[in-house]
């Protein structure tokens, strides 16, 4: 049982008691669905990541033996009967993303503690018996962004100010509590909310005026008899004299800042746009006396650093020639989420592919020295299915990574642009060798602590034996949301590869690369694009081949046929690599299957 790393129990009938026995199990690292009561011996678990026993009729504390573990990431006890305290060492793990108590028989106060769970992405403390205020602590929970869950308790106070410092979260409920005061204003900078509930409270005032606050519900806001204004539609014409002269007062300072304020703009958009003119001028005149002509201008870059990292291609790579290379569309190769790809020849007849990053990100400008350090290292990453830098070249205010030029292009114009080979023949075991190659070049990503920002088929190069190469490692790297080089919002990815659950978490992650990757490993198997017309509204790959049971087709018919039909032997093998697809792709994060067993179980189809 050492060696046991997954213990699934769901859907089942079980009472009684969890047998202590279990916590020796040292390698468990997912439970699930458990009844009964959880003995203090699931402490010794140290490498439990996940514990989820929701739905179930367990009941006592809280066990504080499990928050012991350095590994937890997922602690859900929602919908229980558990009936003691929130314990103030709730945050020790410090990996802790998602805490589920809702729906328990919790009593007492919310401890100041919780405001050490930094990593949290989804706080439910909902329908439980919590008393006190709710403490100004949780407002340094930054990374918050699926959901603070607070309703249904018997919370009193003013709602703290500091929750407006979570600008990620996507919805807030604080319903059906005893909450009073007014809704304060600093939670306009709550700049993510999408879904809000105060109702059934004792707040009073007017509802700031708040895009978020604006599109809910009015229901969001019933059950507090001092709310006026939108979207209540009660007037606040019932304040007292006093609040109206200072609203009044208020209104006015705003207005003549407002026109101060513009009437300066105004003049210095002016001044700059006449000072700009000028300028121009005088240098066309001094370009005319040079005898330089506009073109001679715009085609010499200035140059301000660049490097080449290996040793026998510095002589034959020109920092110039790269740089003008990127001003032409005529050499432009693709165009992805992040960057744009040239291709350069270089005076000395070699040619290379340069990435252009985005300019959406003015913080690697502003490190140059540490953009450097990073391209640096990934330089050394050493695997058969990564696509290293060979060098780097900044000009004003431009990103360019080199690369070698691979002529057979990219994955997606090998499955999908048969123009450029109308000579190929489909072929079955060089599609599952790319697609073997693509997984094991992620899974060492992975273990290396990189998760991808854009996984596609369009960002997998081939070389001359159609080895994939997995491209835009440099922009995982140098974009990386969680040391705040980059907007979430910025990294979602392709249109058609992004994982379901961005739309909430709005956070890149491990399952998140895997479900991208079965996307691809789908567009391999039926060459079909990730997203189609034909598919029908709203429906994009995945759901097609998911729903092909319901419009009652075989997953023989989702295939691409001009492989399946060529032997039993290839059809076998692509119904196979059609499960493991279906795995990737699977709605809920944590069933999809790690990158390393995604590699294992496709190097399992070509040994048998």
């Amino acid at each position: 049982m050492e060696k046991l790393e997954t213990l699934v129990l769901t859907q089942n009938r079980l009472t009684g008691y969890i047998p202590e026995s279990i916590g020796k199990c040292k390698g468990l690292s997912t439970s699930n669905g458990f009844t009964g009561t959880i003995p203090l011996e699931f402490g010794l678990l140290s490498n439990l990541q996940e514990l989820i026993v929701s739905g179930n009729s367990l009941f006592g504390d809280i066990p504080t033996s499990i928050l012991r573990s350095k590994t937890l990431n997922k602690f859900d006890l929602s919908n229980n009967r558990f009936n003691g305290t929130i314990p103030q060492s709730i945050c020790t793990t410090t990996r802790l993303q998602y805490l589920l108590l809702g729906q328990n028989s919790i009593r007492g106060e919310i401890p100041h503690e919780i405001g050490n769970c930094t990593k949290l992405l989804e706080l439910q403390l909902g329908s439980n018996y919590l008393t006190g205020s709710i403490p100004p602590e949780i407002g340094h929970i930054k990374n918050l962004q699926i959901a603070l869950n607070l309703s249904s308790n018997h919370l009193r106070g003013h709602l703290p100010e500091e929750l407006g410092r979570l600008d990620k979260l996507v919805s807030l409920d604080v319903s059906n509590n005893r909450l009073s005061g007014s809704i304060p204003s600093a939670l306009r900078g709550m700049l993510s909310l999408i879904e809000v509930n105060f109702s059934n409270n004792h707040f009073t005032g007017p509802i700031p005026s708040f895009i978020p606050f604006q599109k809910s519900l009015n229901s969001s806001f019933l059950g507090n008899k001092g709310l006026c204004g939108e979207p209540l539609s009660i007037s606040c014409a019932g304040l007292d004299d006093s609040s109206h002269d200072a609203y009044h007062h208020k209104v006015s300072y705003r207005i003549i800042l407002a026109v101060i304020g513009s009437g300066l703009a105004v003049f210095a958009s002016v001044t700059v746009v006449v000072l700009l003119f000028m300028m121009r001028e005088r240098q066309e005149k001094a370009a005319k006396e040079a005898g330089i002509t506009e073109d001679d201008i715009s085609d010499d870059p200035v140059i301000l650093a660049g490097n080449v990292f290996v040793e026998n291609l510095r002589q034959a790579i020109d920092f110039e020639a790269v740089a003008k290379a990127t001003l032409k569309d005529s050499n432009k190769l693709s165009t992805g989420t992040f960057s744009t790809v040239y291709r350069a020849d270089m005076p000395s007849g070699m040619s290379l592919s340069v990435r252009k990053l985005k300019s959406m990100d003015r913080t690697i400008l502003n490190h140059q020295s540490k953009m450097i350090r990073e391209v640096e290292k990934l330089s050394k990453l050493c695997h058969d299915n990564l696509m290293r830098p060979i060098g780097f070249v900044l000009f004003e205010d431009v990103v360019l990574l080199l690369h070698q030029y691979f002529p057979n292009g990219t994955l997606y114009q090998f499955l999908h642009d048969s123009s450029k080979r109308p000579d190929y023949k489909p072929d079955w075991p060089t599609r599952l060798a790319i697609a073997i190659g693509v997984a094991e070049g992620l899974a060492f990503l992975h273990h290396v602590a990189i998760i991808h920002l854009d996984i596609s088929s369009g960002n997998v190069l081939l070389d001359s034996n159609f080895n994939p190469l997995v491209g835009e490692v440099e922009i995982s790297k140098l974009l990386d949301p969680s040391r705040g080089t980059a907007s979430i919002s910025a990294v979602a990815g392709s249109f058609g590869y992004i994982p379901p659950e961005y739309a909430y978490t709005m956070q890149v992650t491990a399952p998140g690369n895997v479900y991208s990757y079965g996307v691809v490993l789908l567009e391999i198997l039926t060459t079909q694009l990730p997203v189609d017309e034909a598919f029908g509204e709203g429906i994009d790959l995945v759901k097609w081949v998911h729903t092909a049971p319901t419009r009652g087709e075989t997953p023989e018919q989702i295939l691409d046929a001009r492989l399946s039909t060529v032997s039993f032997a290839w059809r076998k093998e692509m119904l196979a690599a059609l499960k493991v697809a279906l795995l990737c792709t699977d709605t809920t994060p944590a069933k999809r299957p790690k990158m390393k067993k995604v590699v294992e179980m496709l190097q399992e189809i070509t040994q048998n």
